[in-house]
């Protein structure tokens, strides 16, 4: 499993109900996307984060979201580009399964 880490680190610290606000912008385009298992939305303590955690079959299937239209609208959203940090993920643990958006 690939596992993608993308963070924005903001100018300006935002709360849990604005961040959430903006994930919610785009969460329908993720839903069903062929080859993402999982996105988790997150929220640094002090709000000058927001990232995705993003499960994936495949990088292939990773790229295929993150294309240059995708490049394009994320950082509209949030302000400033983001970072990405690729994972290999050999192995997962789940206890209790997550809420869906």
């Amino acid at each position: 499993m690939i596992v993608s880490l993308i963070e924005f680190y903001l100018s300006q610290a935002v709360t849990l109900e604005e961040a959430t606000r903006k994930f919610e912008v785009n969460a329908h385009l993720y839903k069903g996307f062929d080859g993402l298992i999982r996105k988790t939305y997150l929220v640094s303590e002090d709000g000058k984060t927001v990232a995705g955690l993003y499960f994936w079959n495949s990088r292939a299937a990773a790229e295929k979201m993150y294309n240059s239209e995708w490049r394009e609208r994320v950082p509209k959203l949030y302000g400033v580009e983001p970072r990405i940090t690729w994972y290999e993920s050999p192995m997962s643990i789940e206890n209790e399964p997550m809420k869906a958006a």
